[in-house]
Parts: structure tokens; C-alpha cells; sequence
């Protein structure tokens, strides 16, 4: 492994009990100070401390060099800019972000430059691998517009189509794209957190889609989509987080139309552990393929992604194991897609 890119979500705000989950506490009973969900400088820095106990963490850590950006839940779920999840004053929980965004840089591999400010941390950034890769890294979480209809997944209408709707916010969006202008980069690679694909959910419309991913803010992904077209970006590749599944996505230009042009690849991985052991098929494997004929492969184990990219292509190698809940599991390769330089979609390795 040259580099790791964590995407988000590398630990989770609520309670923890007093075995810590499936994997354990190794030393025995946690103490009762972490059965509170994280809100104070203390509790976030706590739970780093309590994560980085897993020998398994460390090693990982050890072993490559990360680069990270974040989700919600290091600090908390599904929370919009200024806007938490819970009815919290703004104020208030501002000072519950500053906390967490506080905790994350000390905790994480990040410089100076994300030094935080109170509240906020200017997260995104941009890495060049030479001219064969550059990594533009994305924060969707801290400037976005609150989620429409209330989050969840929700049938789409005026308020979540409203153009004016972001999830990036309007600087990083023109960061983004101006960024794209000037590169000369074979692969423009877009490390971020949250589904960048359409997702139905049913063969029948109309069909729900989540108000916290990319399909809760149609607009703000075509003016991206629009962008990359206007800069002449050929290699388009979306790194995903979140969803705790692995996807392999073909980017439509327009995914109303399936045989719309295919202009970039989505590669989604699922989680290492969180969500317990997971399934190959879940239960909705059959009607996501079918209602989504841009979405290419689909797998609930837990595991990882391996992409390796190269002047002419690009392999992924979707990873996963049977089981986390004990020791023991064989990693095993569930499937391998390639994209070619200048011919973009997902074909089986």
C-alpha cells in the first residue's frame, strides 16, 4: 500500500457499553465514564484514546500513511453545517462541534494548515501523486444545506431539488472545480464520504433516495458533474465512504438516462468492522441492481477496497471477510473491476 484514505466516520459519538461491542475491551470492563454518548473536549478525546487501544488500529497506522477527512459521527449523526441532528440550539451545538473538530486534529494524521478555528477546520485539500493521480480531498459534512424532508430516505421533491442547495458549500465547490482546470493529472481522483451515485430504492417509481448523500442534493452534484465536463476531466473517480456496504458504480452524466454517457467510476467501500459480520446479498441486493443499472457490484461484507491505479487503467479489488465478531476470518477478493484511461466504466477484472 502506497497510501490509505479513511473516509469517514473512524468512530462513532454514542455510548459505548461496558464490554465495548463484539470485539471487546481487552483489558475487560470499560470503565463507566465512556457509557455517554461524546459532547465535551474530554469525551472525544477519550474515545480517540479508547480506539487507539485496538492493536489492530495501531498496526494499521503504523504500517501506511493515512490520509484522512471525516464524516458525522466524529461528531455526531447526520448533523448539517450548524445545523445537529437533535433540537440543540446552534450555539450550543457549535460548541459541541468545536469539541470534536478539536479532538480530530489532535488525534489524526493532519498539519497545521487543518488547524482548527473554534468550529471550524478547513479540511479539504488537495495531493498530487506525480502527474499520474490527483486526490482532491472533500468535506461534506461542514458547509452543507440542512437535509431535506427531514432527513432519511425520503421521495424527492421541490425542497430537496431546490437549486440553490449545496453539499459542499460554494467556496469549496469553486476550489473543486477550479482545481480541475489546472490539472494535469491522468486520474482525478475524489476522495469524499457520502454516496455520489444515484440510489432508488425500488423497481417502481416513485422511489425514495437518501436526503443525506448526493441524492438529497441533485443540483450540487450536477454543477460538479458540469464542472468536470467543462474542465476536460477524462478520468473521473469518486472514492466513497459510509454506507457500511460495498458498491461499484458507472458516474452517468445523466442518470435519468441509463444509456446516458458513463464519465466517471464510484468506488464505495463498506466498513472494517462497524455493522457486525454483514451479508454477500442483503436483502435488498436484487431490487438495488435492478432499479440501478449504473450500479455494478454490491456486497455487505465488512472489508476494505484496493484500487491501483496506472497510466493506462485501474483495477479495484473489493475485499472482505465472513465474519469480525470473532477471530480468524480469511480475506478473500469478492471482486475485481477495471477502468481504462479515456473509456470510463467498470469492467470485471
Amino acid at each position: 500500500m502506497d497510501v490509505v484514505f479513511h473516509l469517514g466516520d473512524y468512530l462513532y459519538e454514542y455510548a459505548v457499553n461496558s464490554s465495548a461491542g463484539a470485539r471487546a475491551y481487552p483489558a475487560g470492563t470499560l470503565p463507566d465514564l465512556f457509557r455517554r454518548e461524546t459532547v465535551t473536549l474530554e469525551d472525544y478525546r477519550l474515545r480517540y484514546a479508547l480506539y487507539k487501544t485496538d492493536p489492530d488500529l495501531r498496526a494499521a497506522h503504523a504500517a501506511h500513511p493515512f490520509v484522512v477527512t471525516w464524516d458525522d459521527h466524529e461528531t455526531e449523526n447526520n448533523y448539517a453545517a450548524d445545523t445537529p441532528e437533535n433540537s440543540v440550539p446552534p450555539e450550543e451545538f457549535l460548541l459541541r462541534r468545536a469539541a470534536a473538530y478539536r479532538a480530530y486534529w489532535e488525534n489524526m494524521p493532519l498539519r497545521r494548515p487543518q488547524l482548527p478555528d473554534g468550529p471550524d477546520l478547513r479540511l479539504y485539500r488537495r495531493l498530487h501523486w506525480g502527474r499520474l493521480a490527483q486526490f482532491d480531498v472533500l468535506d461534506t459534512r461542514q458547509y452543507r444545506t440542512n437535509q431535506a424532508y427531514g432527513d432519511g430516505w425520503k421521495y424527492p421533491g421541490p425542497e430537496s431539488e431546490d437549486p440553490s442547495r449545496t453539499l459542499t458549500g460554494d467556496a469549496q465547490e469553486r476550489w473543486l472545480i477550479d482545481g480541475w482546470h489546472r490539472s494535469d493529472a491522468v486520474w482525478n481522483v475524489v476522495p469524499q464520504q457520502v454516496t455520489f451515485s444515484r440510489r432508488y430504492d425500488t423497481t417502481t417509481p416513485p422511489s425514495k433516495v437518501s436526503m443525506d448523500a448526493w441524492d438529497g442534493y441533485p443540483a450540487s452534484r450536477e454543477r460538479v458533474l458540469a464542472g468536470a465536463q467543462a474542465a476536460g476531466v477524462q478520468n473521473l473517480m469518486v472514492l466513497t465512504g459510509d454506507v457500511h456496504v460495498h458498491y461499484g458504480f458507472d458516474i452517468k452524466r445523466d442518470f435519468d438516462d441509463p444509456d446516458s454517457r458513463t464519465v466517471g467510476t464510484e468506488i464505495v467501500t463498506t466498513s472494517v468492522t462497524s455493522g457486525g459480520n454483514g451479508s454477500e446479498k442483503p436483502a435488498n441486493w436484487e431490487t438495488l441492481m435492478a432499479a440501478n443499472p449504473h450500479m455494478r457490484f454490491y456486497d455487505g461484507r465488512r472489508g476494505y477496497v484496493t484500487v491501483s491505479l496506472g497510466p493506462d487503467a485501474a483495477r479495484a479489488d473489493f475485499r472482505t471477510v465472513s465474519h469480525v465478531t470473532t477471530q480468524g476470518a480469511p480475506v478473500t477478493t469478492a471482486a475485481s473491476f477495471v477502468t481504462e484511461a479515456g473509456n470510463q466504466g467498470l469492467t470485471p477484472a
